[in-house]
Parts: structure tokens; C-alpha cells; sequence
């Protein structure tokens, strides 16, 4: 039972808020913004985000600011992630977790820099929404249940834990359901992942399909999906990551191909048969 949730007094950054919001979908405790007694860093019912000096998960303490300049970036966030074991399906599922990673530990030149791209773009990826919630909690001492930024932040909270428990829920399924295929081609191999029709169906087939092939690691031998059509009694196919060698744009002349997108990331098609869905897939390699 975890009876009060201490953060920093100050200024906020997006980690230490972020760590707050999930703390609060978590335990339902209030918010102080202030430094940690001794006793409170002691006692595992008080959970101390971002200040300490401890980084202790068994005593709810989650602060990185004492990690050596060498350690790999981390943020609060990652710490509560961690503790609640979904840290690595965030790194996997949420591309936002590593850049807000590098931010809070290296700071926005040296994040710039591992971008690839000009320290201002940083800033130039603030939202109103991003200096709202910030400006609000820093200016924040005391936060409790029925508060509409404590309300909003406990929003916030539910939908990452949920969003990342139903990813994990649809990787299960997919690993639980689909075929990896080899296709020939030309002397060539196209590799490519088959989710078939199940009952119950798949909930949003073609990003659990996606989402599988990174949790398990094989993105660089996959260039193709195929999955439920959710409109249709066929199937959609489509390029994993854009690889460069498949245009569905191809085959949009075959007559069981009755949509594929003129970019040529996509087909949907009313053949069930694996065969023709893989030859499908042959030709519109090239």
C-alpha cells in the first residue's frame, strides 16, 4: 500500500511527471513536491520519484541523478517502468521512452546530436500541451485525488499502463497463432509473418503483427505481413518497416486483389488460400 508519492519541488521535466502519473494509476496516493525525509526514503509505503539520491526498488525509491556520466541514459520513468516489469515493452513499443531517456540524462544537445538532427528541432517538438501540464504541476506543492491536474495525470497513467498491457495481450496472441513464411523468389528469399483467421478474432491484427516482430527481435528478416482482413473475409498484406522491395501497387490488376494502395504499402485481398497469398507477395517483390 503505497500511502504518499514524493517528487521534487521546482521545476518539472516530462520524466519525473510522467513517473508521477503512472505512480498515480498505480496506487490511487497523494502527490508533495518537496525534498524526502530519511524516514520517508526508509519506508517502502512512501514512494520518493526523482530526488533521493537512491535508486532502491524494493523501497519504492526511484531516482537516477546519482548514476555514474558513463551508465546507460535513464530517467524516474524508466525506474517505475522497470518495477512494474514493463519497462522493456515500452522501450519496444513507445519510441517516445528513449529520447525522453536521453533528455533527462544527457540534455537536449547531446540528445540533438544521438538524433541525428539541430538542437532546436528539440524544442520545436514542445506542444502547448507539454508546457501546460509542467507549468501547472511545478507550481504544484501538495496533489490529491479530485484535483483536475491529478484527475488528468491519473489519465494519463491508466492509458500507458494500458496501453502496454494490451500490447503485450496481442504479442502473446500472435506468438500463440501465427507462421513465419519463406518465400522464394528469383533466388532470393522473402521472409514474412502469417496471422491467420482465429476465432475469437485478432484485435488490430496488423500492429499486433508488427509489434510481435520487434518483441521478438526478427525485423531484419521480415519484409512482409499478412493478417485478417477486419473489412473482409480475405486478407490485408502489407510491407513490414517499408522495405523496399515490395509495391502492392503491382498487383492491383490480379482479380482477387480488390484494393491495394497506390504507394504500394498495402493490398487487400479476398484469397484465403496460403499459396496465393504468398505468391501475391512474390509478385509484387522487385
Amino acid at each position: 500500500m503505497v500511502t504518499t508519492i514524493v517528487t521534487h519541488p521546482g521545476g518539472a521535466h516530462k520524466d519525473d511527471l510522467l513517473a508521477v502519473c503512472v505512480l498515480i494509476a498505480k496506487h490511487g496516493a497523494p502527490v508533495v513536491r518537496r525534498d524526502p525525509t530519511a524516514e520517508e526514503l526508509a519506508d517502502p509505503s512512501v514512494a520518493v520519484v526523482d530526488i533521493g539520491g537512491v535508486h532502491d526498488a524494493a523501497q519504492l525509491n526511484f531516482d537516477h541523478h546519482h548514476f555514474p556520466r558513463e551508465h546507460a541514459p535513464t530517467c524516474a520513468l524508466s525506474l517505475v517502468l522497470d518495477h512494474l516489469g514493463v519497462y522493456e515493452d515500452a522501450r519496444r513499443f513507445c519510441d517516445w521512452l528513449e529520447p525522453a531517456e536521453w533528455f533527462d540524462s544527457r540534455g537536449p544537445k547531446k540528445t540533438a546530436e544521438w538524433l541525428g538532427v539541430p538542437r532546436r528541432a528539440i524544442s520545436r517538438l514542445n506542444s502547448p500541451i507539454d508546457i501546460t501540464l509542467l507549468r501547472r504541476f511545478a507550481r504544484k506543492t501538495e496533489l490529491a485525488a479530485g484535483d483536475t491536474l491529478y484527475e488528468y495525470m491519473r489519465f494519463v497513467g491508466e492509458d500507458l499502463l494500458e496501453y502496454l498491457r494490451i500490447a503485450r495481450e496481442r504479442i502473446d496472441f500472435v506468438a500463440a497463432h501465427a507462421e513465419r513464411w519463406s518465400i522464394d523468389q528469383g533466388g532470393e528469399v522473402i521472409g514474412a509473418v502469417f496471422l491467420p483467421r482465429t476465432e475469437p478474432a485478432a484485435d488490430e491484427p496488423s500492429s499486433a503483427v508488427a509489434n510481435y516482430i520487434r518483441a521478438q527481435g526478427i525485423e531484419r528478416s521480415v519484409a512482409a505481413i499478412v493478417y485478417p482482413d477486419r473489412r473482409g473475409e480475405g486478407y490485408g498484406i502489407g510491407r513490414f518497416e517499408d522495405h523496399p522491395k515490395l509495391d502492392f501497387s503491382r498487383v492491383e490488376a490480379e482479380g482477387d486483389v480488390h484494393f491495394a494502395h497506390k504507394s504500394g504499402f498495402m493490398c487487400k485481398t479476398s484469397a484465403t488460400d496460403p499459396e496465393r497469398l504468398k505468391a501475391l507477395i512474390a509478385a509484387a517483390w522487385g
